[in-house]
């Protein structure tokens, strides 16, 4: 599968020409062995893949012998693995190498040798466990990934030409006309599938909502148990957040209620699982900010956030899942607008996962006064425009799934914060159109924000 990623990886061998390492970071199952394997035969006369999740002893053993003979350790490298390694032109990749601190720890004299180049991949790499009694390496390049976005996912189901044809449309600010259908036809697909590539391998192979379901649940059994097993001192309040999300989206407030989980609890006793699983890649945290104007994160409220999974389709999965996995018939009434649910909650958490992927860090705006209406608003995401001007920097983003829908709080923002917003961003599920100062942009277009 083409993933974006893949240029960038490029644009790493040519920058760096050895003289830093690549770390790739990402949830599990995102398919960053898949990629960089990918790299590796394209672009270099050789390469080795050290897989940390099932290394034998002996391997692991070679880091510690020879760390300070690297001649041995490549040659060791090179005779276990039956790879020839050759001089500047092989690749060697450590693989879900936070299952094995010592080998990261020895980027450092890799990199400095000179010989090949190297990519770490993994998930929970920061977690304090996988970094404890190591330097971390500066000459790490550090680069983050994300499940498959919209354009990735129609590049997989072979309908690349529709997303040239959005990209043009929003660019030129013109509406989609009778392809904004089939546009967000495909865009249901994809919030129902997610972006994890082996879910949608199997929906290409199979059209089957109940197959692509198992590899979904599948991995939602992953992530549970890394949380049980990696989340030292918070398992339980992980676990107690992580299936609580599609809860407190579902009730449309303005953050997530921790009283909803445990009447005493309080942020400063949860604060350490939010972080995990932020760390982990499994779930985006979006901030309230508390003015909005440039440089957002000086001005959060950290213990007043929104926590929103990082797979929409995952999402969806823990959300239905009534009988151990979601029905295929609640697959297709979604899929054809006839689930007699309200959807913004999901529509919400797949805007935070394309903005997310974007490159955008998540924020939002709330606030309260009991004492004058016209100062009480909420936005649901704040994004900084790509260059700081002297004014008007920040986007005000609305997300509207149903087709009518008011603007109340968008209005008030526009009128009190006029100084420091430009042209606010109502996604909906209608084609583009500009009215009354506003971008009305189909939500399948928020990755181009």
């Amino acid at each position: 599968m083409q993933r974006k990623i893949y240029s960038q990886l490029v644009d790493w061998k040519q920058s760096s020409n050895g003289k830093s390492a690549l770390l790739i970071e990402g949830a599990r199952r995102i398919g960053k062995s898949y990629i960089v394997e990918e790299f590796a035969r394209n672009e270099y006369e050789s390469y080795l893949i050290i897989d940390f999740n099932h290394t034998e002893a002996a391997v692991l053993s070679f880091f510690e012998d020879y760390a300070t003979r690297l001649d041995m350790l490549f040659q060791m490298l090179s005779i276990h693995y039956g790879v020839e390694l050759v001089e500047r032109r092989s690749l060697i990749v450590f693989d879900e190498v936070q299952q094995f601190p010592p080998a990261r720890a020895l980027i450092k004299y890799l990199v400095a040798d000179g010989r090949y180049d190297y990519i770490e991949t993994g998930s929970l790499i920061s977690i304090h466990k996988n970094v404890k009694n190591i330097v971390i390496p500066s000459e790490e390049q550090h680069l983050a990934m994300y499940p498959m976005d919209f354009e990735e996912f129609l590049w997989a189901t072979g309908n690349g030409k529709m997303m040239a044809y959005i990209k043009d449309c929003c660019a030129t600010q013109t509406p989609l006309g009778p392809l904004h259908r089939k546009a967000m036809d495909l865009f249901r697909l994809y919030m129902l599938l997610g972006g994890m590539p082996q879910v949608i391998q199997t929906y290409i192979d199979t059209h089957d909502f109940r197959q692509t379901e198992k590899i979904k649940q599948n991995i939602l059994a992953l992530y549970r148990d890394d949380i049980h097993k990696y989340a030292t001192g918070a398992e339980a309040k992980a676990a107690d957040i992580f299936e609580a999300i599609p809860s407190q989206l579902q009730k449309q407030g303005t953050r997530f209620v921790l009283a909803d989980i445990n009447a005493n609890a309080r942020y400063v006793h949860y604060e350490s699982a939010f972080f995990w699983l932020r760390d982990s890649r499994i779930v985006n945290i979006c901030y309230n900010t508390f003015a909005p104007n440039i440089g957002l994160g000086m001005n959060t409220e950290r213990t007043t956030l929104k926590c929103y999974m990082a797979d929409t389709g995952l999402f969806l999965s823990l959300a239905f899942d009534e009988q151990g996995s979601m029905p295929a018939e609640v697959y297709e009434r979604i899929l054809h607008g006839k689930l007699e649910v309200n959807l913004g909650y999901v529509m919400e958490n797949m805007v935070a996962q394309m903005l997310q992927a974007a490159g955008h860090k998540l924020y939002y705006f709330y606030q309260y006064d009991d004492k004058d209406s016209d100062n009480t608003m909420e936005i649901d995401f704040l994004v900084s425009k790509p260059s700081v001007t002297s004014r008007k920097n920040i986007c005000p983003i609305e997300v509207k799934s149903s087709p009518r829908y008011a603007l109340s709080s968008l209005k008030k923002c526009m009128t009190k914060f006029s100084q420091y917003v430009t042209r606010p961003v109502v996604l909906h599920t209608k084609d583009l159109e500009i009215k009354d100062d506003i971008l009305y942009l189909p939500v399948y277009m928020t990755g181009l924000l």
